[in-house]
């Protein structure tokens, strides 16, 4: 760890820690955290009568797990028992309430999962099974280092817990368990989709952690003075709209994308890059240049030196004002570790990367990318992931707040546990941005209870419109339901010359190939494959991109309503 402590030194030496006020992070009062968990999971109706959502609420609600359940449970609990501390008027209702089965629950949430274990399905209406156990072998795959995604990590927490699954891995190599329904990554759904996604995922990870027997205090928001333009200290979401309105749609920012670039054209073969830091002086001075001239295009970037560029680099992420790993879930971070096994730590890890705002993630995500490609010219450069993770990882999580809060005896634990939550960012980050099946199949569910509550609702004047609508393509959807009894499934292209055709399904019939017959018949010369995705859309989600590993007729089992459509993608 020796890296680690003279990284610490270079940045006390450099003066930035001093350039704006030091900020103590606080812990939210007790109550405070179960009323704002219950907010941001979309369940506000369980502690506010007046809330909006309480329809959505009771639909996420028939979602849950066993241990997800629990976890609501426990926060409802603990908040109800706040309230009656202070003598305050409250309207959370009993536990046994919430949950009892729907015919006698007044919010009808019946969130008993109906399971045996973890060997239940998820969606019974769908038929989506979860399989025998949480670490059951699926396509030869060796148990012990398959990431399972189809099972709900806290319920496969739940089973090592109870002494089920007792080997670890002898090996780190793990990987996610393979599925014909095709994996599933950030950028694939819909926005209305993610934010189900979001709500679940962090009842999930509080699940997670409640099942291990680890509690998470989450922060407080940070009040600070911020900038409001400029490079360093500004906000992520500052920097991105400055960025936006000069090259729409950029979701990294642009300083950031620069300075990676400029290191790498450079030549990563340096040794010690990343490691040996810039002359103090010169990267202040630098840093002053870039605030007046990046914007205007007239910065010298021919000039600046290699390690400068990676100080500078460093300084950007040390300078946010809020965290990169965010407040809220920093403590969480740090917590991974105290998870019992390697594949519970990643399985937290891929939930809290799910949590971060989505600028956080996309930019964690171009950092973590870069460092991977400073790692493949180890064998020149000299840094390995480990040289890495250690170099990186005080610039990452001495966030303002923190500095001052930790003791000496503290101080090389924290080293030794943040290098390694870097180094697992780094290694695994194809897994980490990958959303969990379970959770994919809970939306649908949530999805699917929408629906049926938006059609028992005779009264609602939209709803009589869709009817009629819906009677307007039934003949239409005839036809489609005909074609793929019939061994064909109909793919619309509206935005480009060949706006529709059949398909021959067989199975063994994947999304790459619908993709192949397509650009064979396609008369535009400018379509590119890499440019393309072919969409599940409707049924029981709203729209999902798909893996090109993806068998089509095994999707139609999990959502046989979907219509397919091909699209152009954003990168």
């Amino acid at each position: 760890m020796v890296d680690y402590f003279k990284e610490v030194e270079i940045i006390q030496r450099s003066g930035d820690a001093e350039t704006q006020e030091e900020v103590q992070l606080k812990v939210a009062d007790e109550g405070e955290q179960e009323e704002a968990w219950l907010m941001e999971a979309g369940l506000a109706t369980l502690f506010d009568e007046s809330a909006s959502d309480g329809e959505d609420s009771i639909a996420l609600l028939s979602t849950l797990t066993r241990t997800q359940a629990a976890a609501v449970e426990r926060r409802v609990e603990t908040l109800k028992q706040t309230l009656r501390k202070r003598n305050k008027p409250y309207s959370v209702p009993d536990v046994r309430e919430i949950f009892k089965p729907a015919s006698q629950s007044k919010v009808r949430a019946h969130i008993r999962p109906r399971i045996s274990a973890v060997s239940s399905c998820v969606n019974e209406d769908m038929q989506v099974c979860n399989g025998a156990g949480p670490d059951a072998p699926r396509g030869g795959a060796d148990a012990e280092t398959d990431i399972n995604l189809e099972v709900s990590f806290s319920e496969q927490a739940l089973t090592y817990k109870e002494g089920l699954k007792v080997t670890q891995p002898q090996n780190e190599d793990f990987r996610v368990s393979q599925d014909k329904t095709g994996q599933t990554r950030v950028g694939d759904l819909s926005a209305e989709d993610m934010k189900k996604v979001r709500r679940l995922v962090l009842i999930e990870m509080s699940a997670l952690f409640d099942t291990c027997g680890i509690e998470v205090k989450a922060h407080k928001a940070l009040k600070v003075k911020v900038r409001e333009s400029g490079l360093f200290g500004v906000s992520l979401s500052t920097l991105l709209e400055q960025d936006q309105r000069r090259i729409p749609g950029t979701k990294v920012p642009l300083i950031l994308q620069h300075l990676m670039s400029h290191i790498e054209e450079q030549g990563l073969d340096t040794e010690g890059v990343l490691r040996i830091p810039g002359a103090a002086t010169r990267v202040k001075a630098v840093c002053h240049e870039l605030e007046h001239k990046f914007y205007e295009g007239v910065f010298p970037w021919q000039s600046l030196k290699q390690h400068d560029a990676a100080s500078l680099l460093k300084l950007f992420i040390r300078e946010l004002p809020y965290p990169l790993l965010t407040v809220e879930y920093f403590s969480a971070f740090i917590s991974v570790l105290k998870l019992p096994t390697k594949k519970q730590q990643l399985q937290a890890l891929n939930l809290l990367v799910l949590l971060l705002p989505e600028p956080n993630r996309d930019t964690l995500k171009a950092l973590l990318e870069f460092f991977q490609r400073v790692t493949d010219h180890k064998d020149r450069n000299k840094m390995t992931l480990n040289n890495v993770a250690v170099v990186m990882a005080p610039n990452i999580f001495m966030c303002k707040g923190f500095r001052s809060k930790i003791s000496e005896q503290q101080e090389f634990a924290m080293a030794t546990g943040t290098a390694n939550i870097v180094r697992l960012l780094v290694r695994y980050q194809n897994l980490l941005w990958t959303i969990p099946k379970f959770v994919l199949n809970q939306v649908r569910k949530h999805n699917m209870e929408n629906q049926r509550k938006m059609h028992r609702d005779r009264a609602v004047k939209k709803l009589l419109k869709k009817m009629a609508y819906d009677r307007e393509r039934a003949s239409d959807k005839q036809e489609k339901n005909t074609e793929a009894e019939g061994g064909f499934i109909r793919v619309q292209a509206p935005q480009f010359s060949k706006v529709s055709m059949a398909v021959q399904l067989t199975e063994d019939l994947k999304a790459s190939d619908v993709l192949t017959h397509f650009l064979s018949q396609e008369r535009s010369p400018s379509v590119k494959r890499e440019d393309l995705c072919l969409y599940e859309m409707g049924g029981n989600i709203k729209e999902r991109c798909l893996d090109e590993e993806t068998y089509i007729t095994a999707l139609l089992e999990l959502n046989p309503s979907a219509e397919w459509v091909i699209k152009s993608v954003q990168h």
